[in-house]
């Protein structure tokens, strides 16, 4: 048996599945966001702990035995999150999350220095983790002197299953502190934010052993404390190994609380110009390219609550036959944008609206507008040197037959939806604590799902798309202009 560990912003996922990868048993526990200010965002170390011991404790109850032959765990999280340590490892302030802006002036000032995007291939955005220690020691410099450590949200987890202080490649890719071609932490870089080598965890490949589970956590969930904990991986790329999106040209479409069009690549392609993020896969010698939209299901999740309904609700309504865009366009930027843009501070909107434009009219407009948002991300990877011929489905919002087929439209490109089952970044956790306990290919244990269908581009509404397309790339500079 082996397990995965997926750390979220909304909950805490653990997964089981067996020798022959089938999901057995999972578990969830919520977790909750603080935002004491505008555009903060941050959690509590102690509650990832504790929303990861209540989903072992409800696996422990339900499958014992089979939690007691684990051999291997594997690790994801969300990315880009400051947890500071002391010297003791004790946090010294809440975590910093990845959808946190308050650093935008921060980064900006890092990437005005060339040597970032020299040697990250990516801009410095506000929500990667080196712009936070710079705004932590302008504004909390007890705090900045008093760290010791710098861990990401699944290591800090990592931190507390094995005693280890280790990271992996692909999520230290996203703290502006990896020199993504060589995959290490960079002097240079950590010495631009007055920090060094010491206050960084070790690193070892996504694939690897980065400790073993210690015997207190072992004895209290029934496993062997002889447990392997794999280097594991940063969300989308986890999701990646879970979908089977690891050779070359391979590439998936994720609707999640933020969206990710996600292609694998077999050498490193920076383009920091085209506001696609370039880091290491969790594979060795694997690298990957995306584009990050910061609200895909957080808009009509938003739309939701405005209207009183679910998000489900809201889809039923407007049935899964594809219609033509209406005059309603919707721009996701509720917490800003990052690619193409790197806008911290631009903020969605409707535009022409009418008195026509009645609640279905509206989740269209959401819906239509973050496929548009997609659309961004392609033309960005197209202009990196990417070019995709098909992607699959991941995510919750993948679940709408509708907002596929509009993504499948706006992007001309053909959407393979899997085979009932659980792709996602804990079934990729999970397949990378095999690998790392039992010393597998990479590549015959993350293989592609079995498809079960298909959607096409719709041909006789790709015209209407492609203009509503055209319509929604002009209002971003005027939306600019009139709120920021």
């Amino acid at each position: 048996m082996y397990l995965g560990l997926d750390l979220g912003t909304s909950g805490v996922k653990a997964l089981l599945i067996g020798g022959n990868q089938e999901i057995i048993a999972s578990a969830n526990a919520p977790l909750e966001v603080m935002r004491p200010h505008a555009g903060w965002s941050e959690q509590d170390p102690a509650d990832w702990i504790a929303a990861t011991q209540a989903a072992m404790d409800q696996l422990k109850r339900s499958h014992p035995e089979e939690l007691a032959a684990v051999r291997g765990i594997g690790l994801s999280g969300q990315m880009h999150g400051a947890t500071l340590l002391d010297a003791a490892d004790k946090p010294l302030r809440p975590s910093i999350l990845w959808n946190d802006t308050r650093s935008h002036a921060e980064a900006a000032a890092l990437d005005a220095d060339p040597i970032f995007r020299d040697l990250t291939g990516n801009i410095v955005f506000p929500g990667f983790t080196a712009p936070k220690l710079v705004w932590v020691k302008a504004n909390e410099p007890e705090h900045f002197a008093a760290t010791a450590k710098v861990l990401l949200p699944k290591d800090y987890l990592r931190l507390w299953l094995t005693g280890e202080h280790v990271s992996e490649m692909s999520d230290a890719a996203g703290t502006a502190w990896l020199d993504v071609a060589s995959r290490r932490w960079s002097p240079e870089l950590l010495a631009a934010t007055d920090l060094d080598e010491s206050h960084m965890p070790d690193l070892v490949e996504g694939t690897e052993v980065s400790g073993r589970l210690r015997r207190e956590i072992a004895s209290r969930w029934g496993m062997a404390d002889s447990v392997v904990v794999a280097g594991g991986a940063g969300d989308n790329a986890a999701s990646a190994c879970g979908a089977g999106t690891v050779a070359p040209g391979s590439a998936f479409v994720s609707l999640g609380t933020s969206g990710v069009l996600f292609a694998a690549n077999e050498s490193y392609l920076p383009n920091p110009a085209s506001a696609v993020h370039t880091f290491c896969h969790a594979l060795p010698t694997t690298w990957h390219q995306m584009g990050v939209i910061l609200s895909a299901t957080d808009s009509l999740n938003w739309l939701a609550g405005i209207c009183g309904r679910k998000p489900a609700e809201l889809t039923a309504e407007l049935g899964d036959t594809l219609r033509t865009p209406g005059s309603a366009t919707f721009l996701p930027y509720l917490s800003g944008e990052r690619t193409p843009h790197n806008d911290a501070a631009i903020r969605g909107g409707f535009a022409g609206l009418s008195h026509r434009s009645d609640r279905p009219a509206l989740t269209q407009a959401v819906m239509e507008g973050v496929a548009f948002a997609f659309r961004d991300n392609l033309e960005a990877l197209k202009s990196a040197g990417t070019e995709l011929a098909r992607a699959t489905a991941i995510g919750g919002g993948s679940r709408s037959t509708y907002w596929l087929k509009a993504i499948a439209t706006a992007l001309n490109l053909p959407i393979d939806i899997p085979a009932e089952g659980d792709f996602g970044a804990a079934f990729g956790a999970a397949r990378l604590g095999l690998i790392a306990a039992e010393k597998a290919d990479p590549l015959s244990v993350c293989t592609p799902p079995a498809i079960a269908a298909t959607i096409e581009p719709d041909a006789e509404l790709g015209p209407a798309f492609e203009a509503a397309y055209q319509r929604y790339t002009r209002l971003y500079p005027a939306l600019r202009g009139a709120t920021t």
